[in-house]
């Protein structure tokens, strides 16, 4: 990776994100050693402006940050880190350095359950519920995903709004392992539904 450490007096930028909220967390100074260390450990180091020294992120509180990916800006002379952050970011406590809590949305756990829901059918682990459906095939989860919808619509129309909610969710994890049976994801919906909104 070429990075234009010279522009900036040897020093670039580097801005922390957490890989899965992507919650932008804080935002650092690297030189080519401080670089050049987080690339061989995988934990974030900066150099400190005020200290004149390379720090270790965490190296004191235990709150290291776990890279997992780094990007280049298109000037060569700023950082995108991807980490996996081990607590709270900032000096003060605070989850991020604009004292942000570092929560994905609600929403976002489908894709989650969507990676899960891959791994199982890769791994197929025994005494899995998700494994036994993928050994059923997809006439018997397409019957199953039926089967949850009916379920959810009772729960509609006898206002028992705690069934329908619950009845709901199974009706959305069997639709991603229908999905991923046929080779698709969760994000296939949504890239759908997104091309009829506009």
């Amino acid at each position: 990776m070429e990075i234009d450490f010279a522009k900036g007096n040897g020093l670039v930028p580097a801005i922390i994100q957490d890989a899965d909220t992507n919650k932008v967390l804080m935002l650092g100074y690297m030189n080519e050693e401080s670089f050049k260390k987080t690339e061989e450990t995988g934990l974030v180091t900066f150099f400190s402006r005020s200290r004149q020294q390379l720090w270790t992120k965490g190296e004191t509180s235990g709150n290291m940050l776990h890279v997992v990916s780094i990007a280049n800006d298109c000037d060569k002379d700023t950082l995108l880190i991807k980490v996996h952050p081990d607590g709270p970011v900032c000096h003060t406590g605070a989850d991020t350095c604009w004292n942000e809590v570092n929560e994905a949305e609600d929403v976002m756990f489908f894709k989650e359950l969507q990676d899960f829901i891959d791994k199982r059918h890769a791994e197929m682990p025994e005494g899995s519920y998700t494994t036994s459906l993928f050994q059923k095939g997809v006439r018997k989860i397409a019957k199953k995903f039926g089967e949850e919808s009916v379920e959810c619509v009772i729960g509609a129309m006898a206002n028992d709004d705690e069934n329908f909610i619950y009845e709901g969710a199974d009706v959305i994890y069997h639709l991603i392992v229908l999905l991923t049976e046929k080779g698709y994801r969760i994000e296939d919906i949504a890239r759908e539904l997104k091309s009829r909104h506009h």
